[in-house]
């Protein structure tokens, strides 16, 4: 997997937005590292980029995760990947997004949204429209009632 300048041909993954970024996903990576799983970086852990300035890091994945670890209590908008293994399938559904078997765990048809503190509402699906909307009643009758005029209803 290539990670390059954006406009690099065969660039897969580009630069983070500044070196602090750079430096919090080192900073996640190395804490989980020392707290217990395994890392398997697919490149150098980071780098800038010579030519045009800058700032890569490399994709990795990181399994045995726990909750005790930093990239499990704050984002780290950087090219890591935690796998979390669950005891059973109750704690699993207690997060947003699990994926059983499956490396691709989301698609434009589905709800996205935060759970618990992590947000309200949703986007995508037909869900993702609803905190746009507001409900009403409306009634339409499809035939007019029969109007009788005032006087004709008083000679009955």
């Amino acid at each position: 997997m290539k990670f390059a300048d954006g406009f690099e041909p065969g660039a897969v993954i580009g630069p983070l937005i500044d070196m602090k970024a750079v430096e919090k996903v080192e900073a996640h990576i190395a804490d989980a590292v020392k707290k217990g799983p395994r890392s398997s970086p697919t490149a150098s852990a980071s780098s800038v980029d010579m030519k045009s300035g800058r700032q890569l890091s490399g994709p990795t994945v990181l399994t045995d995760v726990t909750i005790e670890m930093v990239i499990t209590r704050e984002e780290t908008f950087g090219p890591v990947a935690p796998l979390y293994r669950f005891k059973t399938d109750a704690e699993a559904l207690e997060y947003g997004i699990v994926g059983i078997n499956e490396g691709i765990i989301s698609t434009e048809i589905a709800p996205f949204g935060g759970m618990k503190e992590s947000g309200i509402g949703c986007e995508g699906s037909k869900y993702g429209i609803e905190e746009f909307l507001e409900v009403k009643y409306s009634t339409w009758r499809h035939r007019p009632l029969s109007f009788v005029p005032a006087e004709a209803r008083l000679n009955v």
